[in-house]
């Protein structure tokens, strides 16, 4: 059951937020913060009320009331998912939380999808974000200790971003997914994300395939998280030497959000980077049909990195076609 099929599923709106360092960046995105704060005491009331901001967009945008919103799916990178969870005592939506870290925008429209493929729902919302400040000190170390970083690693995205999944006709179809497995190559480097999310993208990819018969260039553009520049050339090397295939027509989300000038490091990372670029850069290009979306994340925990454990890795991914 790893892989699925939608017949009568469709992204039919998103909205978008991103922080300063977005704003900056390559990107274009329209709706952005000006400071970390955005308007707030903390760092994580900034995350929670830029996901409560992007669930108002979207509804306005869409003449919609919460009442007609059936579910909502999502998650984030703080303790327990608390941006999520918080940001939801503000609506009356049942909810289901979800975590794989950097891959959680791509289950919760996997997740989505398949309760509006079973006819369970109507409307449905993933939401995901992630906030530098929240996860740097979560997962490594408070900015402000100044602690210094290899250039392998990754620079966690600030915004939050809103899809409306419906059994409505639109532009864009999820036409089926791929659940991924826990991967684990004995990686212990907290700061070598790309190399440690690589070998699960290359999994899943392939497994997504070989369910659905289908070659690598059936899909114009496969869009990856948070790779960044290292992991991006890690998964083209395994997947050609592993797996035989030649991954020409890819782009790495984590690549696409920062200037060459930023002081970002291999790139954009955190569950927010892939549905930003998707939403203000690929779906806008109106170049490419058939889209293959690969959610990347890491696993691990501080407590678990301490105690010298490895890092496990997921990747789910998301088949969509522009019509």
């Amino acid at each position: 059951m790893a892989s699925l099929i939608f017949k009568n599923v469709y992204l039919f709106d998103s909205a978008t937020i991103a922080g300063p360092y977005e704003k900056q960046g390559i990107l274009n995105i329209k709706n952005t913060s000006n400071d970390f704060y955005h308007s707030q005491k903390s760092f994580e009331n900034s995350e929670i009320k830029m996901q409560r901001d992007v669930i108002d967009d979207l509804l306005y945008k869409n003449n919609l009331s919460e009442h007609e919103i059936d579910l909502l799916v999502g998650g984030d990178l703080m303790n327990q998912i608390s941006a999520t969870s918080y940001n939801m005592r503000n609506f009356n939506i049942p909810f289901l939380g979800i975590y794989s870290a950097c891959a959680s925008f791509v289950e919760s429209l996997l997740i989505a999808a398949n309760i509006i493929d079973s006819n369970a729902s109507k409307k449905a919302i993933a939401i995901t974000s992630s906030h530098n400040l929240t996860s740097e000190k979560q997962f490594r170390f408070p900015v402000e200790y100044g602690s210094l970083k290899p250039q392998r690693s990754t620079f966690t995205s600030t915004g939050a971003v809103a899809a409306l999944i419906t059994n409505q006709p639109s532009k864009v179809k999820i036409e089926s997914a791929t659940i991924g497995k826990v991967v684990d190559y004995g990686i212990k480097d907290v700061f070598n994300m790309g190399a440690v999310m690589a070998p699960s993208a290359a999994n899943t990819i392939a497994k997504h395939l070989d369910d659905l018969k289908r070659n690598i260039s059936y899909y114009d553009v496969v869009l990856t998280g948070d790779l960044g520049l290292s992991g991006s050339s890690i998964l083209k090397e395994f997947l050609e030497k592993n797996n035989k295939i030649k991954l020409r027509k890819h782009i790495d989300a984590g690549t696409q959000i920062y200037s060459n000038d930023q002081p970002t490091f291999s790139g954009a990372s955190g569950p927010v980077a892939l549905p930003l670029v998707l939403f203000n850069k690929i779906l806008k290009t109106k170049k490419y049909k058939k889209i293959l979306l690969v959610g990347t994340g890491s696993l691990h925990s501080p407590v678990m990195c301490n105690q010298k454990n490895t890092i496990p890795a997921i990747a789910h991914c998301v088949s969509l076609e522009v019509i």
